[in-house]
């Protein structure tokens, strides 16, 4: 690798003085009142409102400020004192606004009033609740129901998600893909395969117990800030951090806690992991592959493998040692990137550690083979017992606040994830029992024509999916395109023949119904459920609760039915928690009654107790079929594409133009390289140049106007950020089990 001098870079810690400068310079832009202060405050407390930014779990002792650089702009941008109206949409057409850039979209404030999109002057126009819910109604009362998609973001709280999920039963389809589709799907796929679970076993209390902790394609600096605080904690007590990423992301290598005067005064950080591995993208099977060559080499002469759990708990074992034994130290060191010393290194680690946690983000998740990184990942663990005991376990990041719980809820393309048959008798109808579509079938059926109807439950769908030539095209074929949101953005400007945006409350905003101020909760990351309380005055008096919105749209869909009470509902959130108690007994227990427990209260995971609900009834080794999990093989000219999100950034929200933490300032239209491909490639730092799909299709995908930036990456891989290079990620290119686009190893050429 090149020397740091040759490459952008930031020199401080994460955490930090420039945490903080970074959240004052968002509090410049939105202020709109000291009360902001008290808001933040509350975030993420018990009794208080919970962030809707990351999904990271809320600790039952929480800090002063028990929020995150990322987390603060989230609740800012949300606060902030511009205003979307009527008058500004008289001002500009449709069109016009498409021109605009994210951040400039999002700037104009929040939406105040519900809107109509008028095609014959190209605007959108003021319209009343009343007639909105009523044309949505007979729009989808005269489509068929399967050709309709309801579409979550993952900040939507379980109670809307419930509501939503049943009110897409009752008019007739499946069709419920959610932003988990586009990020952690494989982990509900690829995880449930190997230990019966769609989630992570762990809970907060292991990372005080843990010996060792091996971070895979997860950016916890950028994406879940807060998660630094155990990590920190459990590095003085001795924990060794062992980290697996091609970018050296800062928040894994150093942190200052911007809540300790001490470290605050004296710039003095905490080296976060003790191994930095850069693999190549899509090299992480190699590596743990490499890994367990190790643990099972050492094994012959050293009591390590826990043989009572491979016996009791684990099947497939013999053949996964067998595939470990015929892997060469050659091709698992060229498909890593990695050194045979730098893997036993690492797997020294996890020999002298008696409590391994494994954390992943989408550094796995999106790729071709994502579930088989997985099941290795599991694999390593497995050898040891260290899944289903404390200090131990597989624990997956999730990106949105709700994302996970959403799926606990029922917002789920497949039937058998959710219990029909109680739903089908407690509301006494028939639901649809076919499975619904993934996001990449949903993009898929949009182009060919057969969607006609598109309801988005908050998201920026459109810019946050590939293909976005070809998608923002055919989208403007469909008939009825509905909107939910807060802010405007561009999925709001690729409108049906009918299109409506319509305005909702902030969740840090009061929820006011019949019966008073509402609750609403969420499921965070480790699997437990908080409340969250608004206490901020709406941004409009115009501006009505996602559930009411949901309720609105369904009473003027489906027919009345007389156990189908929405407008008792909408009155009380407490009794749709009933519901939701009613229909997941097991997770939901005393639901009214435990939702302020500090710390949220645990929901519970069979994998955790050691019971598999797998098709063996055991824990899976799993035998991958190849080394690397990218989709198509290297050639000459062909790098792999990471696409990254900025610190100055949450999903498709721009909060600016500041990477701080890579050392990017003012713009987002780079290509990061390597120094030395850099010069291999006959380029020069500084030069102009465009990527284009090199993904053997006969398509033609390019992205321009991007500055060749000196970065420190692996060979063979260049980076930029998501989502100005959705374009280049071909529809088709996605995990092999969950449909999730490959957006961490794209395959592409560089035009100068």
């Amino acid at each position: 690798m090149s020397d740091q001098d040759e490459t952008v870079h930031y020199d401080g810690p994460s955490g930090g003085w420039g945490s903080l400068r970074g959240i004052t310079r968002i509090f410049g832009k939105e202020w709109d009142s000291p009360a902001v202060l008290d808001t933040l405050r509350r975030q993420n407390k018990p009794g208080g409102f919970m962030c809707t930014s990351c999904a990271w779990t809320k600790p039952a002792n929480p800090h002063a400020f028990e929020f995150c650089e990322n987390g603060a702009k989230a609740t800012l941008w949300e606060l902030t004192s511009r205003r979307c109206t009527p008058e500004f949409f008289a001002g500009h057409t449709v069109s016009e606004l498409r021109e605009w850039n994210d951040h400039d979209l999002e700037q104009t404030g929040r939406l105040t009033h519900p809107m109509r999109y008028d095609p014959a002057t190209d605007r959108y126009v003021e319209t009343s609740w009343a007639d909105a819910f009523a044309e949505i109604g007979k729009e989808l009362q005269r489509l068929d129901p399967k050709s309709a998609v309801f579409y979550a973001s993952g900040r939507a709280s379980l109670e809307t998600s419930y509501l939503y999920a049943l009110y897409a039963r009752l008019y007739g389809h499946n069709n419920l893909p959610d932003s988990s589709n586009m990020c952690h799907e494989t982990t509900s796929v690829g995880l449930k395969k190997v230990t019966g679970s769609p989630v992570g076993t762990c809970v907060l209390s292991d990372f005080e117990k843990c010996d060792a902790i091996f971070f895979f394609g997860q950016n916890t600096g950028t994406n879940s800030p807060r998660f630094l605080h155990p990590l920190q904690e459990a590095v003085k007590r001795g924990c060794k951090i062992v980290t697996f990423n091609p970018v050296r992301e800062k928040g894994l290598v150093e942190f200052v806690n911007p809540q300790s005067p001490t470290e605050m005064l004296t710039g003095k950080g905490t080296e976060i992991s003790c191994q930095y591995h850069q693999v190549r993208p899509g090299g992480d099977i190699a590596a743990v592959m490499g890994m367990c060559k190790h643990v099972l080499a050492r094994s012959e002469s050293e009591d390590l493998l826990d043989s009572a759990f491979l016996e009791q708990h684990t099947n497939g074992f013999d053949a996964f040692k067998a595939s470990v034994e015929a892997a060469s130290w050659d091709e698992i060191e060229d498909e890593s990137g990695l050194s045979r010393a730098d893997l036993e290194a690492a797997a020294d680690v996890y020999c002298n550690a008696k409590r391994v946690i494994g954390i992943y983000g989408m550094g796995v998740t999106q790729h071709v083979h994502g579930s088989q990184t997985i099941g290795m990942i599991v694999n390593m663990l497995l050898l040891r017992g260290n899944i289903g005991r404390e200090g131990a376990g597989i624990s997956p990041v999730r990106g949105h606040s709700n994302v996970q719980g959403q799926r606990t809820v029922g917002i789920s393309e497949k039937p058998e994830l959710v219990p029909l048959d109680f739903l089908a008798e407690r509301f006494d109808f028939s639901p649809p029992r076919e499975k619904g579509r993934t996001t990449v079938e949903v993009c898929e059926d949009i182009i060919g024509g057969s969607v006609r109807a598109f309801v988005g439950l908050g998201g920026n769908f459109v810019r946050a999916i590939p293909e976005r030539e070809r998608m923002e095209a055919a989208w403007q074929k469909m008939r009825l395109t509905v909107q939910i949101a807060t802010k405007l953005n561009r999925s709001h400007l690729i409108n049906g023949e009918v299109a409506y945006l319509l305005p909702c409350l902030g969740r840090s905003e009061e929820d006011m119904q019949a019966s008073g101020p509402q609750t609403v909760t969420m499921e965070d990351s480790l699997s437990c459920i908080h409340g969250s309380v608004g206490k901020r005055k709406p941004a409009s008096e115009h501006l009505l609760s996602e559930l009411a919105i949901i309720a609105g749209m369904a009473k003027a869909t489906v027919p009345p039915n007389p156990k189908v009470k929405w407008d008792e509902w909408v009155g009380d959130y407490s009794s749709v928690r009933d519901l939701i108690e009613e229909t997941y007994p097991d997770k939901f227990e005393k639901f009214n009654e435990r939702m302020f427990t500090p710390g949220g209260f645990y929901k519970g995971n069979k994998a955790r107790e050691r019971i598999w609900k797998t098709e063996s009834g055991k824990a899976e080794f799993t035998v991958p079929d190849k080394l690397n999990a990218v989709g198509l093989d290297d050639k000459q000219g062909r790098y792999r594409l990471i696409t990254m999100r900025s610190n100055d950034q949450f999903n498709t929200t721009i909060y600016g133009y500041s990477d701080r933490l890579r050392g990017i300032e003012g713009t987002r239209d780079v290509l990061l390289m390597n120094p030395e491909e850099i010069r291999a490639a006959g380029l020069s730092e500084g030069q102009v140049v465009s990527l284009v799909s090199d993904a053997d299709d006969g398509v033609h995908r390019e992205v321009g106007g991007l500055v060749v930036t000196p970065f420190s990456l692996p060979r063979g891989c260049v980076g930029a950020y998501y989502p100005e290079t959705n374009p280049l990620v071909p529809l088709w290119y996605h995990d092999q089990l969950s449909k999730t686009p490959a957006s961490k190893a794209v395959p592409v050429r560089i035009v100068a």
